[in-house]
This record gives C-alpha cells, structure tokens and sequence, in this order.
C-alpha cells in the first residue's frame, strides 16, 4: 500500500497522514509508503491520484484547505467534488481568532462594534489567498457585517508575527500555528471557530456564542480513494482506521496536534466535499475573492 501527500514534507496533513499510515501499516500488516507530490497548491499531487486504480491500495491524505483551493480555481483537469472520495477522517481542530494587546477590545462583541466604527480600517492576516485564514476572515466578515481588509502572506508564521507586531489588528489561525505567539502574551485570543468551545481550548468561547451567530469555521484532516472504489473495500478501511483513531496511540498524537479524533461513516463524509467547495464558492464571490 501507499500513501500520496499533495504537500510538501512537514505540514499538518504529511504528519498526520504519517502518523495514521504507520499504525494502519501495524494493524495490516503491511508496509505502506508515503509520496509527497506537492505543487498548485495540493492540485497537482490530487490530479495524479485521480488517475489511480480506485483499489483502494493507495489513499491520499487531504486538508480542509483542498475545498477553499478548489473554490477559487477557474478551471481543475479533474472534478475536485466527485474525483476523490472520502474513505476516513483523521482529524477536527478548531481556528483561534487573536488579536494584537493594544487593540481596546477584549471579546468578539467589542471587537464588532470596533470594526463597525472604523470600515476597512483593521486589517486581518492570511496565510495567502483562496487559505484558510482567508476564507475564514471573509467569513467573519460576512456573518458580522464587518468590513476588513486582507492581507496575505506567504505562510501563516509570518501572519502571525505580522499580528504579533501589530502590522495587523487580526488573524483567525489554528491553535498549532497561534500558541506560541499566544503563549508568549504578544497576542489575545477572543474566541474560536467551532460552534461550542472545544475540549482543547475549554475557556475560550465560540465565536458563534460570542456575538457572530452561525459562524462555523474548521479545518479537517482526512483520507480518501479515486472514485470508484468499491464500497466493501471503503467500508473495511473505513472501520480499521476509525479503531485506530480510538486507540490511546493516535489519541495521544492527535491531542499533541491541537486537534481531535474523526470518527465518521463513510455515509456521513459523503457530500463532504462537493458541500464545503460549494460553501467557499458562495463565500468568494459574495467577498470578492477572486478566481485564480
């Protein structure tokens, strides 16, 4: 068996493909591979494996950023909704909305009511355009009748120490990524992207409880076939890979990760792709984020 990562070695999904692939490697075992075919963002190494047999002996490991890729790409040689399918989650984590101290807010109301006062005059930074950050700063924007500005960089540390410097008022960041600017008091954190505080982060508040109703913003980490695969050999990997993230190894891993275990039915992960890539569709154009 193998294992594509679209990515570059060292991102959140080449290390948690890694980590689910050397406990799935035990449990088959069999000896499972790792390929990282990075390029276009993720496009390059999912169109490769879109051309595999859908045997089931080669996964991909896949980021929620895939979908906000794929939202704002003109024209993809492959469907990104129905090419690849989702055999299993690995992971959920939660987005972390930090501000810089000097800001005179310290919860999301004040910080609505200071951006309402001053329109497209905070600035929120980005790990680029058509990620993560971006989406889910346009999203705020929408669903709080704010108006700020995007700034994007070339990676989310720099975002970070953009905010950290006060060259941005805002970032909306995983937890891995704003800890340790957190953790060093050089930004405050006023609330997060799920819809109830996570088991992770049990005294911050959600944004949707804190003045942003609807907000629901998280990134996912997961594993998928070619289409075509069929469904008894989904359904074996499906529930081997669920056990696995049930057991104490992966757990463990996951919490060190700043995130939580998965556990999905291949019918529950169904229209999870051909959903999100329509949802960040919606929220570029009404953002204006343009195609790329």
């Amino acid at each position: 068996m193998q294992a594509i990562v679209p990515y570059a070695p060292g991102g959140s999904i080449d290390v948690m493909t890694r980590a689910v692939m050397a406990e799935l490697s035990k449990a088959l075992n069999r000896n499972i591979v790792v390929d990282n075919r990075p390029g276009a963002s993720g496009m390059i190494g999912t169109e490769i494996f879109t051309k595999l047999e859908p045997d089931g002996h080669t996964l991909l490991g896949h980021t929620s950023s895939y979908t906000g890729t794929a939202a704002v790409r003109a024209k993809l040689p492959f469907d990104p909704a129905r090419a690849i399918v989702p055999v299993a989650g690995i992971g959920k984590s939660s987005l972390v909305m930090v501000v810089h101290p000097s800001l005179p807010v310290k919860n999301v109301k004040e910080f609505i009511e200071l951006a309402k006062k001053n329109p497209g005059k905070l600035n929120y930074g980005s790990s680029g355009i058509g990620g993560n950050n971006h989406f889910s700063g346009a999203l705020f924007d929408l669903a709080a009748g704010t108006k700020m500005i995007h700034v994007p960089y070339k990676g989310i540390s720099l975002a970070m120490t953009a905010v950290a410097s006060g060259e941005v008022e805002v970032v909306i960041a995983s937890s891995a990524a704003v800890n340790p600017q957190l953790r060093a008091g050089r930004v405050r954190a006023l609330g997060m992207s799920g819809t109830k505080p996570s088991p992770l982060l049990p005294n911050l508040p959600s944004l949707a409880q804190s003045g942003v109703p609807g907000y629901e913003y998280e990134l996912w980490w997961a594993l998928f076939a070619p289409a075509g695969i069929s469904a008894e050999r989904l359904n074996f990997l499906n529930s081997t890979i669920n056990k696995l993230l049930n057991a104490p190894e992966l757990k463990r891993f996951l919490e060190q990760e700043s995130a939580e275990p998965w556990i999905a039915t291949p019918q529950q992960l169904a229209n999870l792709l051909p959903n999100e890539i329509e949802r960040y569709r919606k929220v570029a154009k009404a953002a204006g984020i343009p195609l790329q």
